[in-house]
């Protein structure tokens, strides 16, 4: 069976980590909840639904996605998966995310959040605006067949490492898949299911977070293009 790890980053989701949790398909042989400074009982809930919790103060996405694959180099897997926990996402859909990578069509497999199986309001205006334009971007650039810049995502083990991520908070998502296409690696997208978050976003919930993301997006593909970054 291959070996199959999951890494969710979260920040005060108390009431919504036990679920996703619970909902991981028993194909995955780890669960890695990175705490990122949570006010919240989130790490005992998610300790109590059997997933290995990690602490990382430094509050950032990437902070907390980087926290869990230095975890997973003492036992690494055959394939990682991130997704949010939020509960918007629908970890039971992680078998046909993974299926394209196992079946070895492709290194990288994005869950796109597809307008026909997206419960209503469950995407923002300005998210869905901000995802439309990067994507559009992308495509001018990089001939990108991207859709999304969806959390939900899967990748080899081996390919994530060679990504030598760097962004520390919201340019995780778009830098993953800037490096999947300067390499010019296989990778797929499969529509997925998504629903309204419980709690509010500590990102779209707020302008700030809304505006800091966007810029920080917008930024990395432009300074990805021009760059000399592998």
């Amino acid at each position: 069976m291959t070996k199959i790890a999951v890494i969710i980053p979260a920040f005060n989701e108390v009431h919504s980590i036990g679920k996703v949790v619970a909902a991981i398909p028993n194909t995955v042989y780890k669960i890695v909840v990175v705490d990122n400074a949570s006010t919240d009982a989130t790490a005992q809930v998610a300790e109590s639904h059997g997933a290995v919790v990690l602490h990382e103060k430094q509050k950032g996405y990437g902070y907390a996605c980087l926290k869990g694959i230095a975890h997973l180099q003492e036992d690494p897997p055959e394939i990682v998966v991130f997704l949010d926990g939020d509960y918007s996402d629908y970890p039971e859909d992680l078998d046909q995310l993974v299926d394209p990578i196992i079946e070895g069509t492709v290194l990288f497999c994005l869950g796109a959040r597809d307008k026909k199986l997206r419960e209503p309001g469950a995407l923002t205006p300005q998210q869905v605006f901000g995802n439309a334009l990067a994507c559009l971007l992308m495509r001018w650039l990089y001939q990108s067949n991207f859709t999304d810049l969806g959390p939900f995502r899967a990748i080899r083990w081996q390919t994530l490492q060679s990504l030598e991520m760097h962004d520390k908070t919201y340019g995780w998502t778009v830098e993953m898949q800037l490096k999947i296409l300067r390499r010019k690696l296989p990778y797929s997208e499969i529509p997925v299911r998504y629903r309204k978050r419980i709690g509010v976003s500590k990102v779209s919930g707020t302008v700030k977070g809304t505006l800091l993301a966007g810029y920080k997006i917008l930024t990395w593909i432009g300074k990805f293009y021009f760059s000399k970054w592998k």
